[in-house]
């Protein structure tokens, strides 16, 4: 059984982040995702939504078998708990997979890292959680 990761901040979920998770479960037999804490989130805005809504919102979509609120210090800590054979990264996502991957490594962790495909949207879909909020503030502020 391949055991797949994936990771993200999951705040409003959009298609974007259906074709991501589709994509990392197309990968595997099973389909772990791991929901970033908002007290992590580093790298863009805050989240909106609750750590325990975002978890929930994403363990709701079929193609996910299990969903986890990472770890407050230690991103590996899941990681290392699920024992994944294959890492999935967002296309679009901030890490780098050298890095990763040595990272995991370092770690201990025997698996590979991967990139989901990018997405072609239709120009007026929203796939971003940047542009629904811009959109929201737009249309109702």
């Amino acid at each position: 059984m391949t055991v797949v990761v994936a990771q993200g901040t999951f705040d409003i979920l959009h298609p974007g982040h259906v074709h991501y998770l589709s994509d990392a479960a197309a990968m595997g037999d099973r389909l772990h995702v791991i929901v970033a804490r908002g007290e992590n989130v580093t790298h863009k805005p805050k989240p909106i939504l609750s750590d325990g809504q975002r978890r929930r919102m994403v363990d709701a979509l079929d193609v996910v078998d299990e969903a986890h609120l990472g770890h407050p210090e230690d991103i590996f800590v899941p990681i290392e708990r699920i024992d994944p054979d294959v890492i999935v990264l967002g296309y679009d996502q901030h890490h780098d997979e050298e890095r990763l991957q040595s990272a995991l490594r370092d770690r201990g962790i025997d698996c590979r890292v991967e990139r989901a495909s990018a997405r072609d949207a239709p120009a007026e879909e929203l796939s971003s959680t940047g542009r629904i909020v811009d959109r929201i503030v737009e249309r109702r502020c």
